[in-house]
């Protein structure tokens, strides 16, 4: 059962940028796809980005395309998400996850805790 440690939140301004990290034990990270989600106050999850296990292919929505950057270190069992210009609708919970199946994007399981990002205007 793979355990999920996310950190690198923080109180920011309108503008400012953040690197998410997320390092996985316990699992099979190399082999696995990876994600982040978000979830705001009074919001479901929801889903920002995935990478395939080599990292050769990346998957961003709609919301995430343009400032956010998913990238992964397996020597060191860590998927990051980089978020430029910060703004005060990406306040939320951030939170990775492991991916599993043949889908693109695959579906996902086993949530870390998550690391919370507050942007003030």
């Amino acid at each position: 059962q793979v355990h999920l440690v996310e950190s690198g939140g923080g109180l920011v301004q309108a503008g400012d940028s953040l690197r998410l990290s997320c390092v996985a034990s316990g699992g099979t990270f190399n082999l696995a796809s990876m994600g982040w989600f978000r979830q705001a106050p009074e919001k479901e999850r929801e889903f920002v980005a995935a990478i395939s296990w080599s990292g050769t292919m990346t998957y961003y929505t709609d919301s995430a395309r343009g400032r956010f950057t998913i990238s992964r270190d397996n020597a060191k069992s860590t998927v990051y998400l980089q978020i430029n210009n910060l703004k005060f609708e990406d306040t939320a919970v951030y939170s990775c996850a492991q991916g599993y199946g043949r889908t693109w994007p695959p579906n996902f399981s086993s949530w870390g805790q998550g690391t919370q990002v507050t942007v003030s205007s």
